[in-house]
């Protein structure tokens, strides 16, 4: 078994298994954004912001830049969203197969 590469997943998963590092990444799909704007459009708070930031960073899923006292931050690999919209697809499927078992169950009430 590779088991180096099932290392790497795991620890990949674990660097998105935030809601706040998936919330950070899809405020930055439609272009780089400062702190302060990823927190209005996260609802993250400063402390907790820059932390996760960081997890993403350390795992080259955004990079930044320095602008004055601003640091902007852009998505540095595209592909996460291939991932990410796959987890929403998943999700939509589950929820759609379990509304079904719902009205398949109330059909017999």
């Amino acid at each position: 078994m590779k088991q180096g590469i099932h290392i790497y997943k795991a620890n990949l998963f674990k660097a998105l298994a935030h809601p706040l590092r998936l919330a950070i990444l899809d405020a930055l799909r439609d272009g780089e954004k400062t702190v302060t704007q990823l927190q209005e459009l996260t609802g993250g708070e400063q402390a907790s912001m820059s932390q996760h930031l960081k997890v993403l960073r350390n795992h080259h899923f955004v990079t930044s830049r320095r602008d004055g006292t601003l640091s902007y931050y852009r998505n540095e690999d595209p592909d996460v969203y291939k991932f990410l919209d796959l987890g929403r697809q998943i999700y939509e499927q589950q929820v759609t197969r379990r509304k079904h078992e719902l009205d398949t169950i109330s059909q017999f009430e």
